[in-house]
């Protein structure tokens, strides 16, 4: 590589930690201007967020009951020991082409009293297209008694073939690449609370692929994307590390929040005793805020702001481990882009969704949405050149219990436009 293109990324790298910095610093300064110390016990939820009352609220469950003529329980049980269920079979697109069947589920339930002990839930999502193509994610965010501890897990298996575009914009949206490989994931992090919302703690993070095959006419995805690691033909690639976590969690339901904050920050090293090839770090921000328009709880009118910065500080980390459009934490980021559209060293991403109800039990509520990213690359600059998208979706009320929704949006971007089915919100 020249020295001028040596110097460039270089002064996107250094680029890249300054605006990590100024955002930490913005989201403090947010903190800090709303952060109540009012004089409420420690262990319990402020009343904005407890469990919202659902008596007048109907569901899928509601209607099932009234058309199988199912007499409803007496009244909800609080003993905080309530388990919400929620099933949806479906078929879709998914990444690298064709169809697949998916069965999504999801359970919320409480460890502890529900005024003192947030929702955790634990989410299913196996799919396959019958023809080698599989995968079995399951991801838990638990809350245990009185939210003295939060644990959280990542656990998958998948048979993942996808399209890559290089690095930023190196490559056009027509001259895309098919990358196949077997990929198996295991995080598990555990943070303790040291005070009132604020958790941090330690964890394991494993990325492994093996049998990576990427062909496009005779060029090697080395050669296509002009990288060198992990990007061998029939090669691997493992990324084995420990991570430092820092959590600000506000929200009652992660399912489908109603109000709050939510902030996660992730130190992670990747050192050579762990197996790795090479020694490399990285760091990962996010950052929600949930705006509502209404004090009935019962009733949805609100805007989510969620935005992340996701960041590698070294030169030698594995091409399917740097930073890339919908593989955030919970894969939830692009609506509206082709998953892995852009990858780069240094990823930003905006989101904006406001959601409303359209029938007044609930049952029924839209969402509209935009969202914008920015990568760096070698025709892209980090905070300069923005890729954009927008879109909408119905809500349709799965389970008022745990909040659950039926999720079906629909996004575009330049190139490409898509739907997108499942349970829950997206942030």
């Amino acid at each position: 590589m020249g020295k001028a293109y040596m110097r460039r990324r270089y002064l996107h790298d250094q680029n890249g930690v300054f605006y990590l910095k100024l955002i930490s610093l913005s989201f403090f300064l947010i903190l800090l201007n709303n952060f109540s110390f009012a004089q409420r016990p420690g262990y319990e939820l402020e009343p904005s967020r407890s469990k919202a009352d659902t008596t007048k609220q109907r569901d899928l469950i509601d209607l099932a009951k009234d058309f199988l003529n199912i007499e409803p329980p007496k009244g909800p049980d609080s003993s905080g020991k309530s388990l919400y269920f929620s099933f949806l079979p479906f078929s879709t697109t998914v990444p690298g082409g064709g169809q697949a069947l998916i069965t999504s589920t999801t359970a919320g339930f409480y460890t502890g009293d529900r005024q003192s002990t947030n929702m955790s839930r634990v989410t299913f999502t196996p799919y396959t297209n019958f023809n080698g193509r599989f995968g079995l994610p399951i991801r838990s965010y638990i809350w245990l008694k009185n939210n003295e501890w939060v644990i959280i897990g990542d656990t998958r298996l998948m048979k993942y073939p996808q399209y890559t575009w290089g690095l930023g914009r190196q490559h056009s949206e027509e001259d895309k690449m098919l990358v196949d490989y077997t990929y198996f994931r295991f995080y598990q992090h555990a943070l303790r609370k040291f005070k009132r919302n604020f958790f941090a703690g330690l964890g394991y993070n494993l990325d492994y692929r093996t049998n990576i095959d990427a062909d496009k006419e005779g060029v090697l995805l080395k050669d296509y994307v002009n990288y060198p690691y992990g990007t061998d033909d029939f090669g691997r690639s493992l990324s084995s590390g420990l991570s430092f976590n820092f959590l600000y969690d506000t929200r009652a339901n992660s399912i489908n929040p109603l109000d709050g904050y939510y902030a996660y920050f992730q130190y992670r090293i990747n050192p050579k005793f762990l197996g790795n090839d090479h020694f490399w770090s990285s760091v990962y921000l996010d950052l929600r805020k949930y705006i509502r328009f209404t004090e009935d709880a019962n009733r949805q009118n609100m805007l989510g702001l969620w935005s992340y910065y996701w960041s590698v500080l070294n030169q030698k980390v594995p091409y399917l481990d740097l930073p890339s459009i919908g593989w955030d934490v919970y894969n939830r980021s692009g609506r509206g882009f082709d998953q892995n559209r852009f990858r780069g060293r240094h990823l930003f991403y905006l989101e904006a969704e406001y959601r409303r109800d359209i029938t007044n039990n609930g049952l029924l509520g839209f969402v509209l949405f935009t969202n914008a990213n920015t990568v760096s690359g070698p025709n892209s600059n980090i905070f300069r050149d923005w890729n954009q998208a927008y879109g909408g979706g119905l809500r349709i009320k799965f389970n008022k219990g745990s909040g659950t929704n039926i999720a079906i949006d629909y996004g575009r971007s330049k190139g490409f436009s898509g739907f997108q089915i499942g349970l829950d919100e997206v942030f």
